[in-house]
């Protein structure tokens, strides 16, 4: 990122279209803008030429907002709040003193008469000075942008509620005018006042790690800012205390609470040499931890930077409202200048009409329409966050929420990952120990799941094993070295026939094996087949529930994707209940069955660990990574993360994607709906000037609010999805 500003009054798509129109041109094109409307902020981006920061301070102000380098300080936004807060409640004292005056002055009924908009040339002087100096106070909010805007040709909203005000005041309307503007510069207010809500409540799920850390030195202990630790040092954590930086623990053992970024509901134990990672949470017990990334680099702050950057992708919602808007208000201006010219040219009342017009401007206020999505999709994503799921941007729930099909990878996705050796069969000629040996010098090196269990089951049998010359990897086949002036090789029945191997004895064994379900890894030496090995990976405890949920949301193609042999990936299907099954792939094949899944059932996601099924998640339209909690690349590369390994996380996140589309889709219905009545009401003359902008005050608050309910938005195992609750789109 080149540049971050801090804008002040950057609420909504209305001021995202002023910049990208001022600050654009500066910087080579509006591609190389992305904004963050929820904390107030700009981003200049890397793709953008070099370009002076005061330039483009310069084309900030002529939008007429203000802006500063973001430094990281706070305090900005809450300076402006209490500015809009004063002129605010000034502007509605001064309407209400005129209004009291009234009262005082003609009695309950005449005011009444007033409120509905019928105050023509009857008021006195001193109301007169009330409602004016309401009009003038609020306008001190309302005419920078509005000039701004009339400087530019493009009107928003600023620029109509300006001119609605001034034409109520040249109509002798002054309680309308005060009304209009004290109502839309409370109207704003409210909105401020949500979305920093909105913010507060992400920075509370988000702000997770400690700022001190408990450093240990030779003198003892000493608190120290966590920001100021350095990898490679020992701190203490001691019981109910979150852990500030992630690390290894070194000595101690204890449960640590998880939740806070994998979702995980059971504390996990952790004791030396395991990992544990900053803002989880020390349920028992002290740990001493030796700190592994600096602050900046933990697990957390990746993923509070990846939530920050998700905020500035707008989804394709967002992008047709933005689109709409851009259309709908110069429509209702051009629509309000002529409801007023046709009948005054037709002999009509040229102050009814005026009137009318005015209504219909007021009416034209974007603001509850474009205000509602980016609240719900920021929303989405921090609730997302909240349950160890890390989803990238907004663009990414909405198609989560639209799959058409999901492929899974075998080993470590629906199984455990931690397959185990059950059994080995040696040629005649060989002995058992011996193959397994020879297989343990070859897989020593790899972190594959399947060597890591030919290992582990070479030491449970004390065996040693020589290092062979060199070991190299054939992707998706298996492993050749040369070891004592002879070519060493093992990996799948189907590696073995491309290297014409003969398993003579052995192929009964290989047949049975297979039909149980086992993994088998073919061990040869030349031209000579030594033995099998024969492994086995449990499912996921909740891998069957879970793909039943995914059918229960409409989803029916789930498919297998897998290099294992094909009677282990059916038995393995089996098990889960998959019923389609695509066995003996090689790394492309899994690119090609994703690109014909794409074709026929668009759009797929495809679940896997973010390493090995890397070309078939890229080219799937939703990547996911499972257990990413662990796996730096999986965080980095997938769409989405699954930062712990639970499988129910899918079909939430699937429901979860459903919920923000139909928040969104109900708040835009909403706003258009009270657009579209106060329309008809000011077309029939039946709309007041001061009510128009009271309604569009209450549509904002009310699509705020309605999108917000999506931060309370429970895990899996308490928001369980059925039939019928989260349909699936047209």
């Amino acid at each position: 990122m080149r540049l971050r500003l801090r804008v002040r009054g950057l609420d909504c798509a209305e001021e995202v279209r002023l910049l990208e129109r001022t600050v654009g041109p500066v910087v080579g094109g509006r591609e190389h803008l992305a904004f963050d409307v929820l904390h107030g902020r700009m981003m200049v981006l890397d793709t953008a030429p070099a370009v002076e920061a005061e330039a483009i301070l310069r084309a900030v102000r002529e939008a007429g907002l203000e802006a500063e380098v973001d430094r990281g300080q706070q305090g900005g936004g809450d300076r402006d709040l209490r500015r809009r807060t004063l002129l605010t409640a000034a502007s509605g004292g001064l309407w209400l003193a005129g209004i009291l005056l009234h009262l005082a002055t003609v009695g309950f009924f005449e005011t009444l008469d007033l409120l509905a908009g019928h105050d023509g040339d009857r008021l006195p002087p001193a109301e007169i000075a009330a409602f004016a100096l309401a009009v003038g106070t609020g306008l001190v909010l309302l005419v920078p942008r509005a000039w701004a805007a009339l400087r530019a040709r493009r009107p928003d909203m600023y620029l109509l509620v300006t001119v609605a005000a001034l034409g109520a005041v040249a109509l002798g309307e002054w309680f309308e005018a005060a009304a209009v503007v004290f109502l839309f510069a409370l109207s704003l207010l409210l909105e401020r006042w949500s979305v920093a809500r909105a913010r507060r409540a992400i920075a509370a799920l988000l702000d997770l790690a400690p700022p001190v850390a408990r450093l240990v030195g030779p003198d003892g202990t000493r608190e120290v800012p966590a920001a100021t630790v350095e990898p490679g040092a020992r701190i203490r954590v001691l019981a109910g205390e979150r852990i500030p930086l992630d690390g290894v623990v070194r000595a101690g053992r204890s449960a640590v609470d998880q939740a806070p970024i994998t979702g995980e509901s059971v504390p996990v134990e952790k004791g030396p040499g395991d990992e544990v990672y900053a803002g989880t949470i020390l349920v028992e017990g002290i740990l001493e931890i030796e700190t592994t990334r600096p602050a900046t680099d933990t697990v957390l702050a990746r993923i509070v930077r990846m939530v920050e950057e998700a905020r500035a992708r707008r989804t394709r919602s967002e992008r047709w409202v933005d689109r709409f808007a851009r259309v709908y208000t110069p429509a209702v201006m051009t629509a309000a200048l002529l409801l007023f010219l046709v009948p005054v040219l037709m002999g009509a009342p040229a102050e009814v009409w005026l009137y009318r017009a005015l209504v219909l401007l007021v009416v034209a206020c974007p603001c509850a329409l474009v205000i509602s999505t980016p609240v719900s999709v920021v929303s989405a994503l921090a609730a997302a966050a909240r349950h160890g799921v890390l989803v990238k941007g907004g663009s990414h729930l909405e198609t989560a929420a639209r799959l058409g099909a999901v492929a899974f990878d075998k080993t470590g996705t629906l199984t455990l990952g931690r397959p185990r050796l059950v059994a080995v069969e040696a040629a005649p000629d060989a002995d058992p120990d011996e193959v397994l040996r020879l297989a343990a010098a070859l897989e020593a090196r790899s972190v594959h799941p399947l060597a890591r269990a030919v290992v582990a089951g070479a030491r449970a049998r004390g065996l040693a094993w020589p290092e062979p010359a060199r070991v190299v990897t054939v992707p998706g086949r298996g492993l050749v070295g040369e070891l004592e002036g002879e070519t060493l090789w093992l990996g799948s029945p189907r590696f073995a026939a491309e290297r014409g191997a003969d398993l003579g004895d052995l192929a009964t064994a290989l047949a049975r094996l297979e039909e149980e379900g086992r993994s088998v890894v073919v061990v040869g030496r030349g031209a000579r087949v030594l033995g099998l090995l024969a492994l086995f990976d449990v499912p996921r405890p909740e891998a069957r529930a879970a793909l039943a949920e995914l059918r229960r949301l409409g989803i029916r193609s789930l498919v297998l994707l897998t290099g294992d042999h094909r009677r282990t990936a059916e038995a393995m299907a089996r098990e889960v209940g998959l019923d389609e099954v695509r066995a003996e792939l090689l790394p492309e094949d899994k690119v090609a069955a994703v690109r014909g899944l794409a074709r026929d059932r668009a759009p797929v996601a495809m679940v896997g660990d973010g390493v090995n099924d890397a070309p078939a998640m890229a080219e799937a339209q939703l990547a996911v990574a499972m257990g990413a909690i662990g796996t730096d690349v999986a965080i980095e590369t997938a769409d989405v993360a699954l930062m712990t390994d639970r499988l129910d996380r899918l079909p939430w996140l699937v429901a979860h994607g459903r919920r923000m589309l139909a928040t969104i889709r109900a708040n835009v219905a909403f706003a258009l709906a009270v657009k579209a009545l106060f329309v008809g009401l000011a077309l029939g003359g039946y709309a007041v000037l001061w009510l128009a902008v009271a309604a569009d005050v209450g549509a904002t608050l009310v699509v705020v609010a309605w999108a917000l309910r999506l931060l309370a938005v429970g895990a899996p195992a308490e928001d369980r999805v059925h039939p019928g609750t989260v349909p699936a789109p047209a």
